[in-house]
């Protein structure tokens, strides 16, 4: 850059903004100077600055060899508009939550210069605009309130480093109090605040002067090292392991850490345990985060309580005549079951507590449906259920009788406890949960609890699935060697899927073979090296040859499941040429634009964490939907999600929406498609293994596109897995696991 002159000041109103990283606060926008003439185009941080205000800009004029003449930001100030035409559009802007452009201009129509002034001495005053009542005054209002005290919080927050999509989150967390607590107690944010996790509250108690080695400081980065190993899977860490990762992100010496350590055990802020090794190895000393720990020790007694219950709400099948029922049950459905499948269907109505797994094509769903209509036929009342919307509306075509989410079955509320549980238990006789190996620890645990004594629990899946996106592999403990949990694993693949290439690949997949890859009309491979190439095939894939052959809706019917996020051909990558060829910007469609994304009438998006605050029972990790609507006026953007419920999210809200074109394998547990497009890159190379393979091809019901590498392609198929995840359950459910201190949840 040229023509740099230090220490210009610029007072202008902001138009639009083109860019802004919600996470540093760098900002490129257009500003219009009041000179007449074109926009300026300014850069830098300009952290909450919304259009329509008005800004001083302190700075320096600079030559961009691209972009020509702009305005680098080094300070703002807001200063509030003066004229009529500046008031108008500074409140017609969407800056305040309830007023757009046609109230702000009935406002100003009324008050005149005076308006602002009104609204922040004599907001009553409102009243007075023509067809505006109290209930919209007192919105109004409070939205005023509020925006100038994240204002002030914000302009604290600026100087310690602090975004501005992350500042209005500390606001709505602490309010008032919110300097304070950045002051005082920096940590408390990575455990309150979601979206702000260790490092940047490490970075904040820097700023504001936590000492590097200060208890405060190792102890929140011996529970942040815990939390994320949950969000890897990991139910707990070894005493070991947890040291060395806390002694390399702390960067302070292990003794220090073992202090911190056991100080966060005698305040039962963190919980240690210690069980058997395996095949004779010293004990694993463990520590859990307590919620994991009580779950996990929940669900063990859980389980066993279930399993040897003296009740039984099913009594009829413990002396029935299997012969005559399996007689009864052929002329019902025309089907003779296979010999696993009838040990399933006494298991399922004798036994309190069992597990059905098995692959595609080997009978699962029609040993389920036998299950379900046997139990009916003796009066039992029967809830079946699964973890995605996805998933209960597949159980519910297949049975006939109604299933729901786990999530809604349990009516969980907002903060995560179960309208259901071991004192106000299920009105039921036998409890079927399909796509089992998605339960993470803590659903499973509330799913048990709510269980009542003397019915039938059967979980089924596929247990050589990605375990669950949540802590834990509940249905690979519950199949362990040594639990006594019953189980039948169904293995003959039965003739009829036996024609179903993807059915035959998932299956060579599974057992470490490469795929048939030619002469099949339902599974196929474009290839190409090229990582980059690998997008833009897997885009023609999608939009234009799928949609021309097969005659699929490319939005509703395939789905592109990467095994990585980042990268060429990663998930956000994808999600952008995607969008740009399904949904481009249109004068007509409406759009939001958030950090660096824009969201627009008819994305495909997808929920990423368990908001249990919003929905009927709480929106979820993997939840995906439709944007059906977005309010500039209400600040809000309105989702369809696949449980068809319409969910609102704020402006300030959509982190917690990605666009789901493109997901990751792992998010699409539970799911099903009519087609999954499949990129496999060298460039995801640590990503690709067997199981996540298999996974992905496994969540289509007619057709697979692979698009990329043979050589990917053969290491995900040789990749048999990255190791187990640090659990206790399978050692719990033997009876060996030791709970000191422990409370059952």
């Amino acid at each position: 850059m040229g023509d740099a002159r230090a220490g210009s000041v610029l007072e202008a109103t902001l138009e639009r903004i083109t860019f802004a990283n919600a996470q540093t606060g760098y900002t490129v926008a257009r500003v219009d100077t009041g000179r007449g003439g074109d926009l300026v185009t300014v850069v830098g941080s300009l952290l909450g600055a919304q259009p329509g205000e008005t800004l001083r800009l302190q700075g320096r004029w600079a030559a961009h060899p691209q972009y020509g003449r702009q305005f680098v930001v080094e300070d703002h100030t807001t200063v509030l508009p003066a004229t009529v035409q500046g008031i108008r559009r500074y409140l017609g802007s969407g800056l305040v939550k309830g007023i757009g452009p046609r109230l702000a201009e009935r406002i100003v129509d009324h008050f005149g210069t005076d308006a602002l002034r009104v609204i922040e001495e004599q907001p009553a005053r409102l009243a007075e605009v023509p067809n505006l009542g109290p209930k919209r005054t007192r919105l109004i209002t409070a939205a005023w309130e509020e925006q100038r005290a994240i204002k002030e919080v914000m302009v604290f927050l600026q100087g310690v480093g602090v975004s501005t999509s992350l500042a209005v989150r500390i606001f709505k967390q602490y309010g008032g109090a919110s300097i304070g607590v950045v002051r005082a107690e920096p940590y408390r944010l990575a455990a309150e605040v979601w979206g702000i996790g260790f490092r940047t509250a490490d970075t904040i108690a820097a700023a504001v002067g936590i000492p590097h080695d200060s208890t405060q400081r190792v102890e929140a980065g011996v529970q942040f090292v815990l939390s994320e190993a949950t969000g890897q899977g990991h139910c707990f860490l070894p005493e070991a392991e947890l040291v060395a990762r806390s002694v390399e992100i702390l960067q302070v010496p292990a003794d220090l850490v073992g202090h911190c350590l056991a100080l966060l055990v005698a305040d039962q802020g963190v919980i240690r345990d210690e069980f058997p090794g395996a095949d004779g190895r010293p004990p694993v000393v463990a520590y859990y985060l307590v919620p994991f720990h009580r779950a996990e020790v929940s669900l063990a007694a859980g389980l066993r309580r279930l399993a040897v219950a003296d009740e039984d709400r099913m009594p009829a099948f413990a002396a029935v005549d299997w012969d005559a029922a399996l007689t009864w049950l052929h002329r019902r459905t025309g089907v003779d079951l296979a010999p696993g499948q009838q040990e399933a269907v006494r298991l399922a109505l004798t036994e309190k507590v069992a597990v059905l797994t098995g692959g595609p094509g080997c009978g699962k769903s029609f040993t389920v449906r036998s299950i379900v209509t046997l139990a009916a036929a003796k009066g039992a009342r029967i809830v079946l259920a699964a973890p995605t919307g996805r998933a209960a509306r597949r159980l519910t075509e297949l049975t006939g009788a109604e299933a729901v989410t786990v999530h809604r079955l349990l009516e969980l509320r907002p903060g995560g406890d179960a309208g259901f549980d071991r004192d106000r238990p299920l009105q039921a006789d036998l409890v079927v949960v399909d796509e089992s190996s998605m339960l993470d620890l803590l659903l499973a645990n509330k799913l048990v609890r709510a269980v009542p004594p003397g019915a039938h629990l059967l979980l089924v899946g596929d247990v050589d699935q990605l375990p669950s996106v949540g802590a834990g592999e509940v249905l690979r403990d519950l199949l362990a060697e040594g639990t006594p949990i019953p189980h039948v694993r169904l293995t003959q693949v039965f003739r009829q899927a036996s024609r179903s290439g993807v059915v035959t690949n998932a299956h060579r997949i599974n057992a470490g073979s490469m795929p048939e890859v030619r002469g099949l009309d339902d599974f196929f491979l474009f290839t190409t090296d090229d990582a980059e190439e690998a997008a833009r095939l897997t885009v023609d894939v999608v939009v234009r040859r799928i949609p021309a052959r097969f005659g699929l809706d490319p939005r509703r019917d395939v789905q592109v499941l990467t095994p990585v996020h980042r990268g060429p051909a990663g998930a956000a990558a994808l999600n952008e040429l995607l969008q740009e060829a399904l949904t481009p910007a249109r004068p007509d469609r409406p759009e939001k634009r958030f950090g660096g994304r824009v969201f627009r009438v008819g994305d495909k998006v997808s929920q990423i964490r368990n908001d249990y605050d919003k929905g009927r029972n709480g929106v979820f990790n993997g939840t995906q939907g439709v944007v059906t609507a977005i309010d500039t006026v209400e600040q809000t953007v309105t989702v369809r999600t696949d449980e068809d419920e319409s969910i609102d999210y704020d402006f300030g809200e959509l982190d917690e929406l990605v666009h789901a074109y493109a997901v990751t394998v792992h998010r699409s547990q539970g799911s099903e498609y009519p087609c999954v497009v499949i990129p496999l890159t060298t460039s995801a190379w640590m990503m690709l293994q067997r199981n996540l393979l298999y996974t992905a091809v496994t969540r289509a019901k007619q057709l697979v596109v692979l698009v990329g590498s043979p050589r990917a392609l053969g290491q995900a198929v040789r990749a048999a897995g990255s190791g187990r995840r640090h659990t206790a359950l399978a050692s719990r459910l033997r009876g060996r696991a030791s709970a000191p201190g422990a409370a059952a949840a």
